[in-house]
């Protein structure tokens, strides 16, 4: 049993760090974070309900840890946004960087929303969970989820200027 689920915890690492790159923005603290659920998922792992998706249970853990965290260093100096880490070289022409110009606006348009709904969006179109599984993740009702998702999307469209 422990061999299983630890394969499947390693498979779902990129994950995991990307979901704690989006709530914290920093890429060390991120590593953090998805230690410390490693860590309490490989030690709760007889409490995963193997009805479920291990990837939901593990980012609603994510996301506690998160809590945790940033309830502790709340009285902490600055952060470092992860916009101003160094990128790897691109490719030159223009194409390149049309879509380096319009991925960088919608990401920018994405982290201008308030934390519930680029959660919320994050959770639903990144990693493709249902709005079951996202409520779940945030311990909110569906209805809930659909109405966040919805004003998120509506915001993020209006900033890129899509009708």
């Amino acid at each position: 049993m422990i061999d299983h689920f630890a394969d499947d915890l390693i498979a779902l690492l990129p994950n995991l760090r990307r979901y704690a790159l989006s709530l914290c923005r920093n890429g060390d603290t991120a590593d953090d974070l998805v230690q410390t659920t490693v860590e309490r998922a490989f030690v709760a792992r007889d409490r995963h309900d193997p009805a479920t998706r291990l990837d939901a249970w593990l980012f609603r853990i994510l996301r506690n840890a998160f809590i945790d965290m940033t309830r502790r260093t709340k009285t902490r100096g600055v952060s470092v946004d992860i916009a101003d880490m160094p990128e790897a070289a691109t490719v030159d022409g223009a194409a390149v960087t049309e879509a380096r110009l319009m991925l960088n606006a919608a990401e920018a348009a994405i982290e201008a929303l308030p934390v519930d709904q680029r959660e919320v969006m994050l959770l639903i179109c990144i990693e493709e969970m249902t709005y079951a599984e996202a409520a779940s993740v945030l311990g909110i009702p569906v209805g809930t989820v659909m109405s966040r998702l919805a004003r998120a999307r509506i915001a993020v469209a209006n900033r890129l200027g899509i009708n």
